[in-house]
């Protein structure tokens, strides 16, 4: 899985990179720059409701590390999630394909001395 996908603030924005978007809700960009990201921000509903959330935090410089957190965490419970489908995956194992064959054969087998065995009665 793309590590992408593992990062929480990775998709608010395509045009914007998760480090702006932390220097915006932290007050530390330029008014020309902080207007351009808000107008970025206004494209997508979305987008504009998550950073929303994100500005509540009371202490923004603490921001970067709960996003780290979170990061860690998302990325803690999807590799989880991948370990577990992995082992639930049957995997192409020469024994299985050998089991089916021999379970085949004994059926034939029993099927044609069944089938004598009644024709001689």
């Amino acid at each position: 899985m793309s590590d992408n996908y593992k990062d929480i603030l990775s998709h608010l924005s395509t045009e914007m990179d998760q480090e702006t978007l932390l220097l915006y809700l932290q007050g530390k960009l330029s008014p020309e720059k902080k207007h351009e990201v808000e107008k970025q921000l206004l494209k997508d509903e979305f987008d504009e409701e998550a950073v929303e959330g994100l500005e509540e935090f009371k202490d923004k410089e603490q921001l970067q590390y709960m996003v780290e957190m979170l990061n860690r965490d998302l990325k803690k419970k999807t590799e989880k999630k991948k370990k577990r489908r992995e082992k639930m995956n049957i995997k192409d194992q020469p024994w299985i394909y050998v089991s089916i064959l021999i379970l085949i054969l004994l059926i034939a087998i029993s099927y044609m001395v069944i089938r004598k065995m009644l024709m001689k009665d």
